[in-house]
């Protein structure tokens, strides 16, 4: 009962809502760039770009969502984007043309950014700050949950159907989770629904002099150009290592999420007792290992381990982030800098087609460059927290 009672019933709703819609998103997504290559017969370059735009998207749309949330209330942006959000992924099933597709990618970028930064905001309100560490912590493993569902639910629907399948079952989860949040917004009056009186141009100027928002914002650019590749090179790369390569990709996405859900705790013990950027820093390093493991595997049991280091890097370095955001925010601009950290996603874009290059140009070497590119985010960060403890 303590538990149930730790957060309000608005703020469960969402992380349940979470696990829901995560598990719908995850029985498709991580598969774009193999239903691009099979089914539309996409080239790995395009692949790269398709699977680009819905980074490039949030990394616009994050800032707008964001401010938007905050100036008109965070019910009807959670509204509105989700129903949108279920005819993109309708879209997706209906959709024979790569150019189309490439648009629904980036509305489903642009549906993100919206929704993220407004649900996280209405948790921040319902949740008193000596809470909001663990809130950040708790969404972190509820989405890692639907990550372990997700992509073996999708491989299963798509071996007894037709591809589109999982697309059509996406749409319908996210479409009932939005009458679900009907009901919750209507039941419980969203607080501190209008807050932000500064015009966008004005809220522009004040973010983007916070010195400290900019240098974790470059330093999450750079991780996220790696983690990129965990959807689209790296699935291409596994698809050309081996025979099965589709099997054991669906497997490595089950052994990430696993792995979260297990180490998460022990590992987060560990990182209390050590500063927030030796954690950051040690997070980076575990992922350089996994992808150079990644890089000169050549089977099933290297290929697992080489995942099971680069969660470890995850777990330490992925679940403060939205934290560290928000404690910098002031109180009438939490979502508006919540939405204003999409622009890492800017990394997302670039990573998938820096990738699909490498791929063609040097599939030896590919995820050798990409640990370089991940190692130099760790002067940005400890700039970003050698001005915080300045």
């Amino acid at each position: 009962m303590k538990v149930i009672q730790y957060f309000h019933p608005v703020v469960w709703n969402i992380l349940l809502g979470t696990i829901f819609t995560r598990i719908a998103s995850f029985m498709t997504i991580p598969f774009l760039a193999l239903y691009l290559h099979s089914e539309l017969h996409a080239e790995p370059v395009t692949i790269g770009i398709i699977i680009g735009l819905a980074p490039l998207l949030a990394t616009v749309g994050g800032f707008f969502g964001g401010y938007l949330t905050d100036r008109f209330g965070r019910k009807l942006i959670i509204l509105v984007t989700i129903f949108c959000w279920t005819l993109v992924f309708l879209g997706f099933a209906l959709s024979t043309s790569i150019v189309v597709f490439g648009f629904l990618s980036a509305l489903n970028g642009l549906c993100r950014s919206f929704f993220e930064p407004a649900t996280q905001a209405l948790m921040v309100d319902y949740t008193t700050p000596e809470k909001r560490r663990r809130l950040f912590s708790v969404r972190y493993t509820a989405i890692n949950i639907a990550a372990v569902i997700g992509p073996l639910v999708g491989v299963w629907l798509a071996s007894l159907s037709s591809p589109q399948i999982p697309f059509i079952i996406t749409g319908a989860m996210y479409a009932l989770y939005g009458f679900a949040l009907v009901f919750i917004l209507k039941k419980y009056a969203t607080q501190a629904v209008i807050k932000a009186t500064k015009s966008i141009t004005a809220v522009f100027q004040v973010v983007f002099t916070d010195r400290k928002l900019l240098l974790l914002l470059a330093g999450d650019i750079l991780v996220s150009v790696g983690y990129s590749q965990f959807d689209s090179t790296l699935p291409q790369f596994v698809n050309a290592t081996l025979d099965d390569g589709v099997k054991l990709y669906s497997v490595l996405i089950a052994v990430n999420a696993i792995a979260v859900l297990i180490l998460q705790l022990p590992l987060s013990v560990i990182s209390e007792r050590i500063s927030t950027i030796r954690t950051l820093i040690l997070g980076i390093v575990f992922f350089a290992i996994g992808f150079v493991l990644f890089n000169i595997s050549e089977s099933w049991t290297m290929f697992i381990i080489a995942m099971i280091l680069f969660t470890i890097g995850e777990i330490f370095a992925f679940p403060m982030m939205n934290a560290v955001i928000e404690e910098i925010a002031p109180e009438d601009r939490k979502a508006t800098y919540l939405g204003a950290s999409q622009l890492k996603n800017l990394g997302s874009f670039m990573g998938p087609v820096l990738g699909g290059w490498l791929l063609i140009q040097f599939q030896v070497g590919v995820f050798h460059i990409i640990a370089v590119i991940t190692l130099c985010s760790i002067p940005f960060f400890y700039w970003t927290f050698a001005k915080k403890e300045a």
